[in-house]
């Protein structure tokens, strides 16, 4: 249910998001689902995914229907170098299931790099508390 809940509230967030922000709005809707959603990394990944290809291949393919793809067609025909106008919305759609994914991925990660113990100091850090003792301080003179 969360999987599902995820998707669709990273598709309506990235639509109004993308109503008033530029195009990358689209990521920062993404990893704020994953961040708020809390899932493994791979469901969180595969959510915003899904999410941005519902929304820009949702809103790519509207858009193609209601100018009666004139637009896409040309467009196909100078990118893609085919008459096809829905490989145009299906490569829309791709670039921003790639773009929310990845951001999606981002926000999981972020979840879970903060949910590791906070106090926690590296095993290999180069100063420990053994080393800094060793370390001659500056009031002493070299033999």
């Amino acid at each position: 249910m969360k999987f599902l809940a995820s998707i669709f509230i990273t598709a309506l967030l990235a639509f109004a998001a993308g109503l008033f922000l530029p195009w990358w709005s689209i990521a920062i809707a993404a990893a704020i689902v994953a961040v708020v959603v809390k899932q493994s990394s791979a469901k969180s990944a595969l959510a915003g995914l899904l999410g941005g290809f519902l929304c820009w291949g949702g809103l790519a393919a509207y858009i193609s229907l209601t100018n009666e793809h004139v637009l896409a067609t040309r467009v196909a025909l100078l990118i893609l170098k085919v008459n096809n106008p829905w490989l145009l919305v299906l490569a829309t759609g791709l670039i921003g299931a790639l773009v929310a994914g990845l951001a999606a991925l981002a926000g999981s990660f972020l979840v879970a790099g903060r949910s590791s113990k906070p106090n926690e100091q590296p095993a290999n850090d180069a100063l420990t508390e053994e080393t800094t003792e060793r370390l001659p301080s500056e009031t002493e003179q070299p033999a």
